[in-house]
């Protein structure tokens, strides 16, 4: 029976790194053989969660593709009643462009952030070693959900590995979370079996009414600290006139989003691309078209 309480329209913005198909670096990488299985995987998670929240009564499901160049995710591959949105999109908001009415936001496939003992862990990029922010590693989840907090859309849901879900549960009071243990091996790892239970935690947080619309006050201080060291640190720094010392970039910002705009600025742009940022995301959108069209070039039969 549904609930009273059920949300009606969700958003899902679907990562790799926690996703059932990934298990090394490799397989996060671009246009390898592995990553083309961990294709696969993601795109199952997805399907399996997506199917059963259309059977539990969602209505409308939108699926937000956010690893690397937003084309893993097989649409023909998924329930087609849901709504598959690649690539990466200006705004309103950054890279996942307009919430479309979402009540309610859940997160599958995520990591840990930057510099903590997570599977794959960092944040926005692995070319940061280390991001504090007021005295303590800040995630993805957190850039995320307040990103969607200003059209009342509550992060409900999230899945990822243990160190991932218990840094969403100390972020965002009272977000349901199921782990993904990856420490035994794809070989010792039953996706099915996993699966099974991710979808069940999936539809029992929809009744999460608890959680709310995540609104971290401000200011915020952020020491962001570069794994090349600190000529790449001075040369990214400089571009912004960001203040730096050693490997290590400052930035303070009055709100969480001047923060994430500036930690978009630093991680991917350079001056002259945002002035081109349309032409950018364009190619950028031509890349991941490519890869995609790699991958549904070598699936094997098992495999749809």
């Amino acid at each position: 029976m549904v609930m009273s309480t059920l949300f009606k329209r969700i958003l899902i913005v679907s990562d790799m790194e926690g996703s059932s198909g990934c298990f090394s670096y490799r397989a996060a990488s671009f246009m390898t053989k592995d990553w083309r299985r961990a294709c696969v995987g993601m795109t199952q998670d997805v399907h399996h969660v997506v199917k059963t929240l259309f059977a539990a009564g969602v209505e409308e499901i939108t699926v937000k593709d956010f690893h690397r160049t937003g084309y893993n995710i097989i649409p023909e591959q998924v329930h087609p009643a849901a709504r598959i949105i690649s690539g990466y999109k200006l705004g309103p908001v950054p890279g996942m462009g307009n919430p479309i009415a979402a009540e309610a936001i859940m997160f599958l496939g995520m990591h840990a952030a930057s510099g903590t003992r997570g599977f794959l862990a960092h944040t926005l990029t692995s070319r940061i070693a280390y991001l504090e922010v007021n005295g303590k590693p800040m995630s993805e989840v957190e850039l995320f959900s307040a990103s969607f907090a200003p059209y009342g859309i509550r992060p409900i849901f999230f899945s990822g590995c243990p160190v991932a879900c218990g840094q969403a549960k100390a972020a965002i009071n009272m977000i349901h979370v199921y782990p993904i243990d990856k420490r035994q091996g794809p070989q010792n790892f039953d996706a099915d079996v996993w699966r099974a239970g991710l979808k069940q935690a999936a539809v029992a947080s929809l009744t999460n009414i608890s959680t709310k619309p995540f609104t971290p006050k401000g200011p915020f201080k952020a020491v962001v600290t570069m794994r090349d060291g600190k000529h790449v640190a001075r040369k990214m720094a400089n571009r912004w006139d960001f203040r730096h010392q050693d490997a290590r970039i400052f930035l303070d910002a009055p709100d969480i989003h001047i923060l994430y705009e500036d930690l978009i600025r630093l991680c991917y742009l350079t001056p002259l691309k945002e002035k081109m940022i349309t032409f950018w995301l364009f190619m950028y959108d031509l890349w991941g078209r490519m890869g995609l069209y790699w991958v549904r070039q070598g699936l094997q039969p098992r495999d749809l």
